[in-house]
């Protein structure tokens, strides 16, 4: 039996996944202690991370030395980044700045130097990494990832926390569809701040 691909992304309730320079300082806005525990939740359920390559090195660059709690679920779950090329950048993983943020163990420098890359035949290698033992993967994005996961029908579960607030422009990650994608909703969990998650599956 195959593990699931599940893709979760934060969205504007205009469509966008981020502003058009890949802004996300509007996530944070409507963040709560209940939306930050089911995420940390959400995140400790994945077997196998995934993301496109701009991500992986935003992450690389934060979640190393983050004291959040969700830091350790991020640091600790193995990671798969995606290029066209087969090939990644090495990450700017920066020391402790003595902010609060703790010093970066090994195993967690390891992970995030070292991760398995894939994604030079995107469906095949998806298809080999659901054919593995384990929990779910589970892709963050960027935009284009995303894009190209659900394009070419590779997602079995599709969660998006909705924030309250409109962009006006940015990245979107059903653009490229050819035909319209039919959704079933699983579920709909709802915080104070506004902020909604739909949990869907492809009808």
């Amino acid at each position: 039996m195959s593990r699931e691909l599940i893709l979760k992304m934060s969205m504007s309730i205009d469509g966008y996944v981020a502003g058009p320079n890949g802004e996300l300082d509007w996530v944070f806005r409507s963040s709560s202690e209940a939306s930050r525990t089911w995420l940390i939740e959400l995140l400790g359920q994945a077997g196998l991370h995934a993301m496109g390559h701009r991500t992986y090195q935003d992450m690389a660059g934060y979640w190393p030395t983050s004291p959040l709690p969700m830091a350790r679920p991020m640091n600790e779950i193995p990671k798969v980044v995606f290029s066209r090329s087969g090939k990644i950048s090495a990450p700017d993983i920066k020391a402790a700045n003595g902010e609060g943020r703790p010093a970066i163990d090994d195993t967690v420098l390891e992970s995030w130097r070292n991760p398995l890359v894939a994604g030079t035949d995107l469906a095949a290698d998806i298809q080999r990494l659901k054919q593995e033992e384990g929990k779910p993967i589970l892709a963050h994005g960027g935009a284009s990832f995303a894009s190209s996961l659900i394009a070419a029908n590779l997602v079995d579960k599709i969660i998006l926390a909705v924030h309250p607030v409109a962009l006006g422009c940015g990245l979107p990650i059903f653009a490229g569809l050819d035909k319209p994608l039919d959704l079933r909703l699983e579920d709909l969990i709802q915080f104070d701040t506004g902020a909604v998650v739909k949990i869907y599956r492809p009808a």
